[in-house]
């Protein structure tokens, strides 16, 4: 099994599952045009896509999809409270928007719920729920032939259900969205948008996935990869620093193998392979 981060943080986020013949796209928040173009920087053809799994109806997470319909003949993995919001007046859409998305959903979908497991080709889905103020967010872990990896983005604080699911990956991408003091002196988001990131259910800091990697983490993954990174309240190097120093606290009690990488909003990363 493998996976790429095809693109990740606020302009939009994608992410590519392979496990044998079976190719699953985890959210479409870039344009259906980007999605094309990094799939084949990757040597992947957007045309043998076999699903499209909708973690949230977040812009940046399906912001590409109905135009990505147009060119691709899969089915959409998506909740029924996950398609009522996409489809619905939640983001003051009009009614042609609405038709379209309607329209391009039509015998595409095939239901699924944020805490039951699913099966895509040879890949085995376990979704479990995350704090966000979406209607139905979930995280999830994969697996295939006995390799697990996990992907989630857009949460506000490391429950015990989230830490528990970590365990025993190979790989994790995750949220590492802010700096908190970034944040804070952030000069172009208002007080709102600040309260809203930093809540319980916003998304989660440089500082919580440090926590999580001293304390909750099993020294299991050979690979973490950061996710969702703010352009404007956080550093990518900032980040990554911040794990790794979080994983060398750690490492009398683990061998120190784990590579702790970034994701980007304009690029893919390289295949991670397990």
């Amino acid at each position: 099994m493998k996976l790429t981060v095809l693109g990740s943080g606020s302009t939009g986020n994608a992410v590519l599952i392979v496990a044998g013949d079976t190719r699953v796209l985890v959210d479409a928040g870039l344009s259906a045009k980007e999605i094309a173009r990094r799939l084949a920087l990757v040597g992947e053809d957007v045309q043998k896509l076999d699903a499209v799994v909708v973690t949230h109806e977040h812009g940046d997470h399906v912001g590409g999809l109905r135009v990505l319909l147009r060119t691709v003949d899969c089915p959409v993995y998506i909740s029924a409270q996950t398609h009522d919001a996409y489809v619905g007046e939640r983001f003051n859409l009009n009614n042609d928007e609405r038709q379209k998305r309607t329209k391009a959903l039509s015998d595409r979908v095939e239901p699924i719920e944020s805490s039951k497991d699913f099966r895509i080709g040879e890949i085995d889905f376990h979704p479990f729920t995350v704090p966000h103020d979406a209607v139905d967010n979930f995280g999830f872990t994969a697996t295939h032939q006995g390799v697990k990896i996990a992907t989630l983005m857009d949460f506000g604080h490391i429950t015990t259900l989230v830490s528990e699911r970590l365990r025993g990956c190979a790989a994790v991408v995750i949220e590492s969205n802010h700096s908190r003091d970034m944040l804070k002196a952030c000069d172009v988001y208002p007080w709102e948008l600040k309260q809203r990131i930093l809540s319980r259910l916003g998304h989660l800091s440089n500082e919580d996935v440090a926590e999580w990697i001293q304390n909750g983490f099993d020294g299991v993954a050979k690979f973490i990869v950061l996710a969702h990174l703010s352009q404007r309240a956080n550093n990518p190097y900032l980040a990554k620093i911040s794990a790794e120093v979080a994983l060398q606290e750690r490492f009398p009690l683990f061998h120190k193998d784990t590579e702790i990488s970034l994701s980007f909003p304009k690029e893919p990363t390289p295949w991670i392979e397990v």
